[in-house]
């Protein structure tokens, strides 16, 4: 009795110094943030009331981090103090700061210079409560790009809905990439693989699979049994996302989509659908992930199904970020031109 009493309280013990330490954290984020701001705004205001010359600005950042480093130690290098300027720069109005971003946040947020993608990424950020490292990892492979690109031109018209708000999960398409990136694998561009290796990877890395996938999915399991009549059949991985309350079906394909891939795929959302799904649960969604995918192909497998079933392909690299800008300013610059036209 003793015993389970002690561990009650070591257990509450413990718990009030971690909401402790975490409301410390907070704070000293906070401070530092605001902090770094105010000294962007001083530089800024110092370089206006001196000369408007880039070169100025060099040798006042030069001078700043010489003075600073000897009177207050280490953290003002140049390029700190070069952070801290475009950190003022980049958000004038204080009230737009987020408190759930750390410095190191807004250090990689800063190097992107689109600001619709800067303001994608920061809110996906705190919508996802990404770490420093994912954050990385999701502008490193283009993530706002694909997303631009993915689902004909509804998504592609919506560029500033998403970077206002980050990904809003309300219709089924709108969890779909385009391509999905599996760089976090580690496998050649080239190197033949077989169906059943590549879901073993992806198991491995499931954590990393999830990030990859979007925000609300949870992994049910691998090769889940539907037997009809006396046949067994495996999807390969089954996902539950907790915002569309859906379950997602991904088929892995090694090759290019096939029309009895979506057939196939038809059948396991119809079983799910019928057998699995609590009333409380929204339409199945089935995910065809393949090496390649037929824009034609697709156009016909896929037209005219009344269940949620898409195609989207996948890749072992990370994207070419220059070629996928690319295409989104293509687009955009598509869409202005109806627009005129229309008008």
């Amino acid at each position: 009795m003793l015993e389970l009493q002690n561990q009650s309280v070591i257990h509450e013990i413990k718990q009030i110094l971690t909401d402790a330490r975490e409301k410390v954290a907070r704070t000293v984020n906070n401070e530092l943030l605001l902090a770094y701001w105010n000294i962007g705004r001083i530089i800024v205001e110092s370089e206006q009331a001196g000369s408007e010359k880039a070169e100025y600005g060099k040798q006042l950042l030069k001078s700043l981090s010489k003075d600073l480093t000897r009177e207050l130690g280490k953290g003002f290098s140049v390029s700190n103090l070069q952070y801290m300027r475009r950190f003022y720069l980049g958000y004038e109005n204080q009230q737009t700061l987020s408190v759930k971003l750390s410095w190191s946040h807004y250090c990689e947020l800063l190097n992107i210079s689109d600001q619709h993608a800067r303001s994608f990424y920061l809110q996906e950020s705190i919508n996802s409560n990404w770490s420093v490292r994912e954050l990385k990892r999701q502008i490193d492979t283009s993530l706002f790009e694909r997303l631009l690109l993915s689902n004909g031109n509804r998504n592609k018209e919506t560029v500033l809905e998403l970077a206002n708000q980050g990904v809003q999960y309300s219709k089924p398409n709108d969890i779909l990439k385009d391509p999905y990136v599996f760089e976090f694998l580690g496998i050649p561009e080239n190197k033949p693989m077989l169906e059943k290796d590549l879901e073993k990877a992806l198991i491995v890395k499931i954590e990393k699979f999830l990030l990859e996938l979007g925000r609300g999915f949870m992994f049910v399991g691998s090769q889940q049994r539907i037997t009809l009549g006396n046949t067994h059949y495996y999807v390969d991985m089954v996902f539950y996302n907790k915002i569309l309350k859906a379950y997602v079906l991904i088929d892995l394909k090694m090759g290019s989509l096939k029309p009895e891939n979506i057939g196939q795929m038809n059948m396991y959302v119809n079983y799910y659908a019928n057998e699995v799904n609590d009333d409380s649960d929204d339409k199945p969604i089935g995910i065809i992930l393949c090496a390649d995918t037929s824009e034609i192909v697709a156009e016909y497998a896929l037209g005219g199904l009344e269940n949620q079933i898409f195609a989207s392909k996948y890749v072992y690299y990370i994207p070419n970020k220059e070629e996928l800008i690319q295409q989104v300013q293509s687009v955009m610059n598509d869409i202005g031109k109806n627009c005129k036209e229309i008008d």
